[in-house]
């Protein structure tokens, strides 16, 4: 007798709700600036997406852009989260513009922070954020919510040679960030002029978790968002978790990529909640380890440890 397949369980979700954002990052995955929209996807639409999240027992959301605390509905999408049971529920912000009304809903909802950080010198930091400002609000924003006692992850991505990464990262030890991540610039939105491929991903995508864009769209991680599995304004989620193309797609990226199992330690790893490290590298990076490399880059971040814990 034939013996049922066992279907993955699904433990996280990336939550897109705006392509909208005040800044216009160099590397942006999304694409996105203030040009941007929050898409077809309305704060009802979030909430019965996170309905049916919680249903499939998923454990944890994280709500990214764009840049999330530009949406009016996040306090309210945060809420119907908790009240859903979710264990973990992040907002992934670059943490320049937080109204007052935000932060008592952070601590409200016991709301878990991540942010990026590029360099400990204004100048460098706003250079890639194409922002003036925007290191300053950022740090104070970061101080602000190490005082409220907000857990808040750290991360640094390497956009360009000799930037201050390693320095960005002892600035945020000396704010109390100690849960620290960093990353290469990969080849996705703002960060190539090529079109993305899989061979550019990780190869843990469709693991356990997946993306839903602002139009509804399902991906099976944020960078992977050229390839769509479906979309929830007209299939139920757990349709698609479970349907022929997420399945082809895992298949695709998991042949291409390499196994999670096989995936041997890289530094620094990925910043992006969930994800393990990659192997082999992404071609867009060319060699994961410094050390290892016949050149060190001037840049290397010395190894920090997965910065996925949550």
């Amino acid at each position: 007798m034939a013996t049922a397949t066992a279907v993955m369980p699904l433990t996280f979700a990336w939550l897109e709700i705006t392509g909208r954002c005040n800044l216009e990052c160099t590397h942006c995955y999304a694409d996105s600036s203030p040009d941007g929209d929050h898409g077809t996807m309305t704060a009802t639409d979030w909430e019965h997406a996170i309905d049916q999240l919680a249903a499939m027992r998923c454990d944890g959301v994280q709500f990214i852009g764009g840049e999330p605390c530009l949406h009016p509905a996040l306090p309210r999408l945060i809420a119907h989260a908790r009240t859903r049971g979710l264990g973990s529920v992040e907002v992934f912000s670059n943490l320049t513009h937080v109204p007052d009304h935000l932060w008592e809903c952070f601590v409200a909802h016991r709301v878990d922070l991540a942010t990026s950080y590029y360099s400990d010198q204004a100048h460098e930091h706003d250079a890639v954020t194409a922002r003036r400002g925007s290191h300053k609000r950022t740090r104070a924003n970061i101080a602000r919510a190490q005082e409220l006692g907000l857990n808040l992850r750290g991360g640094t991505v390497v956009v360009n040679d000799h930037q201050r990464a390693a320095q960005a990262h002892a600035d945020l030890r000396t704010l109390g960030v100690t849960q620290l991540g960093a990353d290469r610039m990969r080849a996705f939105g703002r960060g190539t002029s090529t079109p993305p491929t899989v061979n550019d991903l990780c190869g843990h995508c469709a693991q356990h978790k997946c993306a839903i864009g602002p139009d509804g769209s399902v991906w099976p991680c944020v960078l992977s968002r050229f390839i769509t599995v479906g979309n929830v304004h007209s299939q139920p989620l757990a349709d698609i978790w479970t349907g022929p193309a997420l399945a082809a797609a895992r298949a695709e990226i998991t042949s291409t990529c390499g196994t999670a199992a096989g995936a041997q330690s890289c530094t620094p790893p990925q910043f992006l909640p969930m994800c393990g490290p990659c192997s082999p590298c992404v071609p867009s990076v060319g060699h994961c380890d410094p050390r290892a490399a016949t050149t060190a880059p001037t840049t290397a971040l010395p190894s920090t440890g997965h910065p996925q814990t949550r």
